[in-house]
């Protein structure tokens, strides 16, 4: 009698629930339905550069975090879309956010070192936020600590609440290879999916030609590493990553590049999608290593 009882005042909850979604539908049917497959759409489009993650293939093309050039932001979309890239990344400023998500489905990074504003972000329309990009701030005379971004990664944390969204941190580069190990643990157990690597080039000189492209990049590649020995979270190796040096980032052991000025700087829409097309073939022949190496 009891059992029976039970059942039937969980049979009662389960169909009051039930009425209450039929009659939501029925009285607000096409708000519902656009959230619904706003959602959907969402979480298809950030699944699939989680697949090119886990087959260490992905490539995301970075517009700049402070690039608020609309014209040029579209044609590096334009050109990592035409070319097969996993993602695209783009600047916080909301109106460049909203236009660039009527532009495309592919998924959408929004960069920033404000908390507020990648919350806005997500509610803009955002796939990925990443807390980062610090190498272009470097130019402006800010530097990061690892208590600061672990302070900024909660604060992020704390105001999106319940919002699940994709999470992606830039471990600064100009911290000792122990303190950003030490930081992407913590980052890690805190359930943030996805680490960015970064360089910070300062040398005097710089060589001509390969030389010079590997100088540049040899910092971000050498921190892939030794994060990659010591974390279980995939890796976006970022900073000078270009087709010269794309393949050596995936030797190092990431799952990603991040691509910026040897797009985003390119002075014709033909250049910026050959260069892009050239990172996702290099990209996909790291893929097919991996599988044959399984």
């Amino acid at each position: 009698m009891l059992d029976f009882e039970i059942y039937s005042s969980s049979s009662k909850k389960i169909l009051g629930l039930v009425i209450v979604i039929i009659t939501i539908l029925m009285y607000n049917s096409e708000k519902t339905s656009h959230f619904i497959r706003k959602e959907i759409f969402k979480m298809s489009r950030i699944d699939l550069f989680k697949q090119h993650l886990t087959e260490k293939r992905a490539v995301k093309v970075i517009a700049g975090i402070d690039n608020f050039d609309i014209e040029n932001i579209k044609k590096v979309v334009s050109s990592a879309e035409n070319a097969g890239a996993s993602a695209v990344d783009i600047c916080a400023k909301p109106e460049i956010i909203s236009e660039i998500r009527n532009m495309t489905d592919m998924p959408i990074f929004v960069s920033s070192i404000v908390p507020s504003e990648l919350v806005k972000a997500v509610e803009l329309g955002a796939d990925a936020i990443e807390l980062g990009n610090f190498d272009v701030l470097y130019k402006k005379g800010m530097s990061f600590s690892a208590d600061q971004v672990m302070s900024l990664v909660k604060e992020t944390m704390d105001m999106l609440g319940d919002t699940r969204t994709f999470f992606c941190v830039t471990i600064p580069g100009e911290l000792s290879i122990a303190d950003q190990i030490d930081l992407a643990r913590k980052l890690e157990t805190m359930g943030i999916d996805l680490i960015q690597t970064e360089g910070h080039f300062s040398a005097d000189h710089i060589s001509e030609g390969a030389r010079g492209l590997m100088e540049r990049a040899e910092l971000t590649i050498s921190n892939t590493i030794e994060l990659s020995r010591n974390i279980d979270l995939p890796i976006m190796t970022a900073t000078a990553i270009n087709p010269t040096t794309a393949p050596f980032a995936f030797a190092a052991g990431a799952s990603a590049i991040g691509c910026g000025s040897c797009i985003n700087k390119m002075d014709s829409d033909l250049s910026m999608m050959a260069t892009a097309k050239s990172l996702v073939e290099i990209a996909s022949r790291n893929a097919l290593k991996v599988v044959e190496l399984v």
